[in-house]
Formats: structure tokens, sequence, C-alpha cells
């Protein structure tokens, strides 16, 4: 039985709260790219006061909240924006302009433990520095056409230097594992036995 298979015969539920997450990597007409994500919570109860008065009605927007990074071709961050449209606290509102000091970040290794040091704890917004983990997958989803356009010019131009540089791709995941399936079909020379 698999995890899906499960929850369709799990007992009734009853849903109490979403989640919504949605990043859009956009290429601008400058030569650079934008990306940008927004997030909402919504709870389908209200939440109260703890003298007893609600708080916030149910189906309204608990967090509503996004980023936008402006990105050149190295995934340097060239320009940060963060907004808050709706949270529990007044105080919330205030954050946005510290999600400046990403710019001069490369997205790339070492990216996550950077943002952590710039925005944990007091620093930052735990929903805003949580966006973005998923706005830096974007951006390289987002610009993967460059780089792969950059690598077939390299392998182009020198076909014996390309061949021996080592896909970036490779072991990045478990499909794209050295020992898979993958691997022996599209990197034959980096590939190894299962």
């Amino acid at each position: 039985m698999t995890t899906s298979d499960a929850s369709l015969s799990s007992p009734a539920r009853r849903l109490l709260h979403t989640r919504e997450v949605l990043c859009q990597g956009y290429e601008r007409d400058d030569g650079l790219w934008d990306i940008e994500a927004r997030m909402s919570d919504v709870k389908t109860h209200p939440m109260h006061h703890d003298d007893g008065r609600v708080r916030l009605p149910a189906g309204r927007f608990m967090h509503r909240m996004g980023l936008c990074l402006t990105v050149d071709e190295g995934l340097r961050i060239v320009a940060a924006r963060a907004w808050t449209e709706h949270a529990p606290n007044a105080e919330c509102m205030d954050i946005g302009a510290s999600y400046e000091a990403l710019v001069g970040l490369s997205i790339g290794p070492g990216f996550t433990s950077r943002v952590k040091e710039r925005f944990g704890g007091a620093a930052g917004c735990t929903h805003l520095t949580e966006l973005l983990g998923p706005v830096a997958t974007t951006a390289f989803q987002t610009l993967f056409p460059v780089f792969e356009q950059r690598r077939r010019a390299r392998l182009l131009s020198d076909p014996e230097g390309a061949a021996r540089t080592r896909p970036p791709l490779l072991d990045s995941c478990f499909a794209l594992r050295a020992e898979g399936e993958v691997a022996r079909g599209r990197w034959p020379a980096f590939a190894k036995p299962a």
C-alpha cells in the first residue's frame, strides 16, 4: 500500500490548514531574470486571543507574503524585494526591507547556510526565509536553458575538453546517480557500474 492509498482508506478527515506556495521564473528584456515566490496560510477555523476574542476568522489569510529576487546569468542576486500582505502580527510587516541583504549573494553551493546566517531567528521572518529554498530551485530551473546552451557551445568549440568535464547534474539526485540508467544513457563516460 502506498502513502496515497493509505490516505484514501483512512478515517474521515477534516481540513484544518492550507499552505500554498507558488514560484515563478521570468526572463526580463534587460538580460536579467526575476524569480518570484508567494506563500499563503489559511485556517478553516477561527483563531482566538487568550481571552477568547476572535483573532482571525476562519477562511481568512493568516499569512500572505512573497519574495522577488532578480538574478543575473550567474545566479548572482542583483536585487531583492520581500513583502507581507497579511500576517498575524503588525510587526511582521516591518521585516521585508531586511531581505535586501540578499543582494550580492549567489544561488549555488553554500547559499542555504549564508541565508541562515543572515536571516535566522529574530533577524528574519521564518516564512520568507523558508521561501528562499524553493526560490533557489526555481532560479536554477528557470536558467537551465542558459546553462545548457553554454554547455553545448563548449562541446562544439572544444569537444575533447567538454567530454572530460563532469556533468554538473551527475549525482545531484537518485535518478541522476552515476550508477543509474540515466547516467549510462546521457553520460556514458562518467557512468559507474550498478
